[in-house]
């Protein structure tokens, strides 16, 4: 498998362990990438009626996330739409709005079990299928310690072709997670993982203390037959608010995949950005 990780960091005691977390459901209340959908719509990025399909794709999300056929078919669209996009320009509309539209939604319990992992010497590992221009810049908020996201090719001239180099999601998840765990030398009997979706099954089965959070229907199920701690996650709030209690200081994320803004659930917002960003001049 391709899987780009980032560079090593310094070199701890073996064996070492990891936490891993999904992001959207998981750690946020919605979809890291439909979140974004109000500034591109502010600005004029995306038009009236694209602005109306991706509020009722994250009130879908909302309410029950997206299966496997639907995830497929997203990706299958995002690699033929993104076609031709900037990635920089991708990553300032991110970077702008960041703080207005995602520190709201994180999970206060979220935030918590971040410092919690941190505080016991883990490291915090954001694994999702959005892409890293959206997954990053949130990791690096979170203070997360490395970020595994879909990542698509980009050309010489720092726009997407339309390829998928990678795809995090549902066993790729899982796999990713291995050869973190060779490089690192993370102990996946003693590491934690956290998911709301069945797609992240394989995912939960590879550490050795899986976690449902906000659980799908489906993960819900397999939660309660296996004896999976359930956990419900509901008070969103600012990290600003926690302070001091979200003390530990943020570190970079160190990005598995450098990708589009593909969608972690049921569409994608950023590649709905095609022109320059006129509006904003």
């Amino acid at each position: 498998m391709g899987c780009a990780y980032a560079r090593g960091v310094e070199n701890h005691s073996l064996p070492r362990t990891a936490a891993f977390f999904d992001l959207d459901k998981t750690v946020i209340a919605k979809s890291s990438t439909l979140t974004f959908s109000k500034s591109f719509y502010q600005v004029g990025l995306i038009n009236r009626r694209t602005a109306l399909r991706t509020a009722y794709a994250q009130f879908v999300f909302l309410l029950g996330g997206a299966d496997h056929d639907q995830m497929e078919r997203m990706r299958e669209r995002l690699s033929s739409m993104c076609r031709g996009w900037n990635v920089q320009q991708v990553k300032e509309i991110v970077a702008e709005t960041l703080h207005d539209l995602i520190d709201p939604i994180i999970y206060d319990e979220a935030a918590s079990l971040i410092e919690e992992h941190h505080t016991a010497g883990r490291d915090v590992v954001i694994v999702s299928t959005s892409g890293a221009e959206v997954v990053e810049p949130i990791g690096e908020l979170l203070g997360a310690d490395r970020v595994v996201a879909t990542r698509m090719v980009v050309g010489e001239d720092g726009c997407y072709t339309g390829e998928v180099e990678y795809y995090a999601y549902g066993p790729t998840k899982a796999e990713a997670i291995k050869e973190l765990a060779r490089s690192e030398g993370y102990d996946l009997d003693r590491c934690y993982a956290y998911s709301d979706s069945a797609t992240d099954l394989p995912m939960l089965q590879e550490v050795g203390i899986p976690h449902a959070v906000n659980p799908d229907r489906a993960l819900r199920r397999e939660a309660l037959a296996r004896g999976w701690p359930i956990l419900d996650f509901h008070r969103p709030v600012r990290l600003r608010q926690r302070i001091p209690a979200f003390s530990v200081p943020p570190r970079p994320a160190l990005v598995a995949a450098a990708a589009m803004g593909a969608a972690a659930a049921t569409a994608g917002l950023v590649w709905y950005v095609s022109r320059r960003r006129a509006a904003l001049a």
